[in-house]
């Protein structure tokens, strides 16, 4: 049985909107709205969905980038929406995150060994000889040389900077990466070989993900399990080829139907849904996606469907899934 690593229970962010000369809360946008699961070690979780789902913001909540209004974050048997700044700090050694653009994620005016030792350096990791032939290990092992260490990030291309930005994530030998839509921001080449040195690093350094994306081909290729975000909520939740082959969640048929496949046989139908996103601080009674659900039922809108278990393991968020 596979070891549990993170337990994410009922996470919720919520920003209030505040107006008015006395500055007074009028609505409140519900960012993350009581998201729910488990990662084992060793395995690779997807989080996927469009656009303002609230994916991204639930990875930094789980980093203590951003502070979660509520719920519980259980890392390795201990809360740590509990800890202090400086606890917190510790705990950081063993979560990294490797974030969305690799040209804005770098410091312009530190060199790639400064960069990558950083985080040595705030953990006090060695001495300066130790962190620089570890800086030097680094580099080679993300497919980059030694002498990269001298360039600044300006000189790289995007793929060459993420690899960096890789690189500067395993420097304090961590046991959980958010991988933050990693590849978005590069070419259809360039994201096939930093997917394949994702998984290469994960075999040979033991490591855990959560890779978050809204490209569902890139998460199928990468993912163990995935999980379906929508308004701010999970709808679904299941291992890659349960749910690529038979999603159960009328959202995810949706998002399914929409990707590309290369053979002009297939008579895939696509689902096209109704009307736009409803917005978080407005979100619709009942089941958030009700109104753009084309087999909703009159108790879609009434009542909030909870994540339960089905038969196969995977867990839905609908009435209507038995």
């Amino acid at each position: 049985m596979s070891e549990l690593l993170l337990d994410v229970a009922n996470l919720k962010k919520y920003y209030p909107i505040k107006q008015g000369v006395f500055n007074k809360t009028k609505e409140t946008v519900r960012a993350v709205d009581g998201v729910s699961f488990k990662v084992n070690k060793g395995e690779t979780l997807g989080i996927v969905g469009e656009s303002g789902c609230g994916k991204s913001t639930t990875g930094r909540m789980i980093m203590r980038l951003i502070e979660p209004t509520d719920g519980k974050v259980i890392f390795e048997g201990q809360d740590i929406l509990n800890l202090s700044k400086h606890e917190m700090r510790k705990v950081r050694k063993d979560i990294q995150m490797i974030f969305q653009d690799p040209f804005a994620s770098l410091n312009p005016r530190q060199t790639v060994g400064q960069i990558i030792e950083e985080p040595m350096i705030v953990h006090k990791m060695g001495d300066r000889k130790k962190r620089q032939a570890r800086v030097q290990e680094l580099l080679e092992l993300v497919g980059l040389s030694a002498y990269h260490a001298k360039r600044y990030p300006h000189q790289f291309s995007g793929g060459q900077r993420q690899r960096i930005g890789i690189a500067r994530a395993l420097a304090v030998e961590p046991k959980l990466i958010i991988a933050d839509e990693p590849v978005s921001a590069l070419d259809v080449s360039v994201q096939s070989q930093v997917l394949n040195l994702l998984q290469d690093l994960q075999k040979k350094l033991n490591l855990t993900y959560i890779f978050i994306a809204h490209d569902l081909s890139v998460v199928r290729h990468i993912s163990n399990r995935v999980g379906v975000m929508y308004l701010g909520k999970m709808v679904e939740l299941a291992d890659s080829e349960t749910l690529y082959r038979e999603p159960k969640h009328p959202y995810t048929q949706a998002l399914l139907s929409a990707v590309p496949i290369p053979d002009p046989e297939n008579k895939t139908k696509r689902i096209i849904l109704s009307g736009d996103v409803p917005s978080p601080a407005h979100p619709p009674s009942g089941c958030p996606f009700h109104d753009r659900c084309p087999v909703a039922k009159a108790i879609c809108s009434e009542e909030i469907p909870h994540l339960r278990e089905l038969a196969d393991g995977r867990l839905v968020s609908c009435h209507l899934v038995d």
